[in-house]
């Protein structure tokens, strides 16, 4: 007898149905095509104890399985469920006339239990777009699975479960969950908080032009200054999620299955922190089992590089593109997967190597020579990448005993949403290709040269202003548009239609690594 189940291949967040063709003639031979992986042609040994365990026998038959298209390779133990099911339809211990309604993923366990898959969130919508009825999931992806509307998803425990299910047993519910209020509620409650943050009043402003405008921005000074503290606070003054960016960002989750067991919708802006000894490959994705890498789990959210200089220089590299395009396509031999990485880079380093350079309070031990090797670890195309560059200054006594607390991210985020919707609104009348192949513009850190000269001219004392900072600093080139961005950014805080002279002068002020004589400052 020939029967077909449904299932799903996850290739990036591109997903493919799956048909599972299996066909059962006198014999006692076991064939499995389609170009399935390790993990798929080892599912005849779990999915035989599985059966036994529940009651069922592994028939004694000479069994085809065709996983159609053949062209697409078939990785992890996700179709266990629909080749378990698929046997036991061709062997009539199954009714099949409700296969064709439902889409089937699931890993068998030797008791019968369904364990849980990734990318659950995309095969949902995978299964909707294809019309089906429903979807049948373990227990544990039913959350994320869910979130898709018009489409019965079911969460079941045990190939029992399933097995009942479809050959009629109608006491099963699917799962409805309200999303949009699950995600609105959880959006602004953060554990951590600006007002946490004593003094530093001056780089807290530097992260509210940096979230505003979303700019990259870096952070330099002596070991606890704050600058992880206030990183790790930059979500909480972030523009909320929209529905749209929460599904694209779950969906990169689930794929990577790094989505808990009771999450449905990713609610706050995601912050990633690897440590500096992470590989390229697991910073851009790929392996021999494609992933997304932290670029591209960091999406629509904050990647944190704490202690810049001590990265393998050949993996900062590898950010230059990212940051640049907002996605990363990952080629190789077998196959080629495009992520997307739109994300803030924020970093923080220390001045030297002894990290004590330039503070009133130490004496730096590094010489110019160390110091200079130290901050050539940085190249200057991923320098270019970064708007905002900051010094922080180690906390006087006074300043860590106040008691007062700073001002709440609450108040901050106020001020980001509002020069935020100013910038939508100026970026919605443009074409969709003005964004140079990068997609629609949401912010100014995302504008094109010409998109810069059209915003964010300056008057001609602003010009002065900016001729004159120049030269006296030493800025270099590269420095230009970047001030026109940030300032551009600073005006928008300010309501302000037109860059001004003081919107100038203070994005010149984060420009402090390209100052010619910076590593000579101190000595």
């Amino acid at each position: 007898m020939l029967v077909k189940t449904y299932s799903a291949a996850v290739n990036g967040l591109e997903v493919t149905t799956v048909t599972i063709e299996v066909s059962l003639t006198r014999g006692v031979m076991y064939h499995l095509t389609g170009l399935g992986d390790e993990a798929v042609r080892e599912s005849r040994d779990r999915i035989a104890a599985a059966l036994m365990n529940c009651g069922y026998k592994f028939p004694v038959a000479d069994i085809t399985v065709n996983m159609a298209p053949a062209d697409i390779r078939k990785e992890g133990s996700g179709y266990d469920l629909p080749l378990a099911i698929g046997i036991l339809a061709a062997n009539e211990n199954i009714r099949s006339d409700r296969l064709a309604d439902y889409m089937l993923v699931g890993e068998l366990g030797l008791d019968g239990l369904l364990q849980p898959i990734r990318g659950a969130l995309p095969i949902s919508i995978r299964a909707r777009a294809e019309k089906f009825k429903g979807l049948i999931v373990p227990k544990q992806n039913i959350r994320e699975a869910a979130v898709v509307n018009n489409l019965d998803v079911y969460g079941m425990e045990s190939i029992t479960d399933v097995i009942n299910f479809l050959n009629g047993d109608d006491s099963y519910e699917p799962t409805r969950i309200d999303t949009r209020r699950e995600f609105y509620e959880q959006q602004s409650h953060f554990d951590l908080d600006f007002a946490d943050v004593r003094g530093q009043e001056s780089v807290k402003r530097a992260l509210e032009v940096a979230a505003a405008g979303g700019h990259n921005v870096i952070m330099i000074g002596p070991p606890g200054s704050g600058k992880s503290m206030m990183a790790k606070r930059l979500p909480s003054i972030l523009p909320p999620l929209s529905l749209y960016e929460s599904l694209e960002t779950t969906q990169i989750h689930s794929v990577a299955g790094k989505l808990g067991r009771n999450m449905s919708l990713i609610s706050q802006r995601p912050f990633r922190s690897p440590h500096h000894t992470i590989s390229q490959v697991a910073l851009v994705g790929g392996g021999t089992n494609p992933q997304p890498g932290e670029i591209s789990l960091a999406h629509n959210g904050v990647l944190f590089a704490d202690e810049l200089p001590e990265f393998n220089k050949q993996t900062l590299e590898v950010l230059r593109q990212p940051l640049e395009d907002r996605k990363i396509t990952i080629s190789r031999a077998k196959y080629t997967i495009e992520y997307p990485c739109s994300f803030m880079f924020v970093a923080s380093m220390n001045p030297c190597p002894c990290g004590y350079y330039g503070d009133p309070t130490h004496t730096c031990v590094c010489t110019p020579g160390q110091i200079q090797r130290y901050m050539n670890k940085i190249s200057g195309p991923l320098l270019d990448r970064i708007d905002i560059q900051c010094e922080i200054a180690a906390l006087s006594f006074d300043a860590i005993s106040k008691t007062a607390p700073g001002e709440p991210s609450a108040a901050i985020r106020e001020r980001v949403v509002a020069a935020r919707k100013i910038q939508e609104e100026r970026f919605s009348s443009l074409p969709l290709g003005e964004g140079g192949g990068r997609g629609r513009i949401h912010c100014n850190a995302q504008m094109t040269e010409r998109m810069i000269h059209q915003f964010a001219e300056p008057d001609e004392q602003s010009l002065q202003l900016l001729r004159m900072g120049m030269e006296r600093l030493k800025l270099s080139a590269r420095a230009y548009n970047r001030i026109l961005k940030v300032a551009r950014t600073i005006a928008d805080l300010d309501h302000s239609e037109r860059v001004q002279s003081h919107h100038i002068a203070e994005a010149i002020g984060y420009r402090n690594l390209d100052r010619g004589d910076w590593a000579e400052r101190g000595m």
